[in-house]
């Protein structure tokens, strides 16, 4: 009968064994992610080419001076309103109404076309050439949107402020934004 094993002798890989393993196990992972490295690779290039990897370089080769200006920068009054203004605005170019804006915006673009037309005028206008002009039925429709606009900017909006209004109001004003 057979003896049973008592002591098991691990066999120690040699320096050129591992090695050899370790290559073969990077091969596989190469060849496994083939597509990644090659993308990978390309993104490296266009950043080199744009001088990207020069920036970081230079950025990490002077992190702690670099942190160092950014916190002193980050870590002022003006920074902290920047900051809060820009979340400000962002909050309420969500809230304007795109398709309600842009026929507006193309008016805004026609008027600003013939103005360059006639930057160079040397032409004065008086106070009958304006009352005049109102008849002109592009300055009349002009005057009147003008008007419009200058109402709606005069309306009270304290009801639909964002840190005044209700839960009720603030549902039917974005409802009503949305429209």
């Amino acid at each position: 009968m057979a003896k049973a094993t008592k002591t098991i002798v691990r066999q120690e890989l040699s320096d050129e064994e591992k090695r050899s393993r370790d290559l073969r196990e990077i091969e596989d992972a190469l060849i496994t992610h083939k597509e990644v490295i090659k993308d990978t690779l390309e993104i490296l290039h266009h950043m080199q080419d744009k001088g990207i990897l020069s920036l970081m370089n230079g950025l990490f080769g002077q992190g702690d001076k670099v942190l160092d200006i950014l916190v002193k920068t980050a870590d002022n009054k003006e920074t902290a309103n920047t900051i809060k203004n820009l979340l400000l605005m962002t909050g309420v170019l969500g809230m304007i109404n795109v398709k309600q804006l842009e026929p507006f915006l193309m008016k805004v673009n026609s008027g600003i076309a013939r103005v360059a037309e006639n930057k160079e005028t040397n032409e004065k206008t008086g106070y009958f050439d304006l009352a005049k002009s109102l008849k002109d039925p592009e300055v009349n429709r002009a005057v009147t949107l003008l008007i419009t606009f200058l109402k709606g900017m005069g309306e009270e909006t304290q009801h639909v402020e964002k840190g005044t209004r209700s839960k009720e109001d603030q549902a039917r004003f974005k409802d009503h934004t949305l429209e």
